[in-house]
């Protein structure tokens, strides 16, 4: 009698793997499409947060040649069949670092956005081109690409697209100002420019530079994240270049409301580029609102582990209240 050792080993793992027979080729089958086929068809994957909601992270919005495909974390209410408000979240990060789970001094981000999801909203928080990628406006281009991908997809989400905010801060709060303040400018695109609307209705900055000749002014030898976007140095840079990626120089009275919430002793983006947007929205009767932390400095960090939390909680409260009042009312 011949001693089979892979029949032995087959029984004593408990397991067909290493006995089964190969399929031949007639019993093998794959789906085939009529031309090369470039979607990811990986299963969707599916997070649990509280109160009901699901986090569906890295859902690619966005495949350009020659990038890594660029994605959004999307928290929805599962099995609701009403739309919902879109509150489309940008990370800071000097432009050239950050990711969708991270804001300020918040330890939990993905916890906080999914809790504003169960508020009534569909949340996604968006990766972006970074300056080692791609310089300005390719940033900008992200985040109406993202917006418009996410309103096609509004029955898979459940998103009223008619009802639509961003939310940034830093870096990605100048992000989601200009998203706000370019609507309908298809310059902003690539060309030809997508279909869809990438306009919005509410818009809350976080202590974000608005301004960039005032910014660069106060930095004579120029700011290396500013420089890296423009892939200029100040004294090369036009002023179309400054004024374009400024999103001062957008504001018109047709701009949806804006909340601004800054720290008075911020270092990195100093508070008079919130004061004097505030300024300039008002100018130009456009609705806003502004808050100001005495003693916070960048991401509402103050003195004292205390003082950030208490700017941390109050600067995210207020921002939730601000898309209740403006999307949901």
């Amino acid at each position: 009698m011949k001693f089979d050792k892979l029949a032995l080993a087959c029984a004593l793992m408990g397991t067909a793997l290493l006995c089964a027979e190969p399929a031949s080729a007639a019993q093998r089958d794959f789906p085939v499409g009529n031309e090369a086929v470039l979607a990811d068809n990986y299963p969707a994957r599916q997070v649990a947060f509280p109160k009901g909601i699901t986090g569906y992270p890295d859902v690619v919005y966005s495949v350009l040649p020659g990038f890594r495909p660029l994605v959004v974390d999307i928290y929805t209410r599962s099995g609701s069949g009403a739309r919902r408000p879109l509150v489309l979240f940008i990370h800071g990060g000097g432009w050239n670092s950050g990711h969708t789970r991270h804001s300020g001094a918040l330890a939990n981000f993905p916890a906080a956005l999914a809790l504003l999801a169960s508020e009534g909203f569909v949340v996604a928080s968006l990766e972006y081109r970074l300056t080692n990628e791609a310089s300005y406006p390719a940033q900008l281009q992200d985040a109406r690409a993202a917006l418009r991908f996410l309103k096609a997809n509004a029955a898979k989400y459940g998103i009223d697209p008619s009802r639509t905010g961003v939310w940034g801060g830093s870096a990605g709060g100048h992000l989601a100002a200009l998203a706000a303040l370019t609507c309908g400018e298809d310059r902003f695109d690539p060309a030809p420019a997508p279909p869809g609307s990438e306009c919005v209705q509410a818009a809350v900055i976080w202590y974000a530079p608005f301004d960039f000749a005032t910014m660069l002014a106060r930095a004579p030898a120029g700011d290396d994240a500013m420089n890296a976007l423009l892939r200029c140095k100040p004294a090369e840079c036009t002023r179309a270049q400054v004024a374009d990626a400024s999103p001062a120089a957008h504001v018109d009275a047709g701009d949806p409301p804006f909340l601004l919430i800054h720290g008075e002793s911020d270092a990195v983006v100093p508070v008079d580029q919130s004061r004097d947007a505030e300024k300039a929205f008002k100018a130009a009767g456009v609705r806003v609102e502004a808050i100001y932390f005495p003693g916070a400095g960048h991401s509402f960090v103050a003195a004292t582990p205390e003082a950030t939390r208490s700017a941390t909680i109050e600067a995210t409260n207020a921002t939730f209240d601000f898309f209740h009042q403006t999307l949901l009312h």
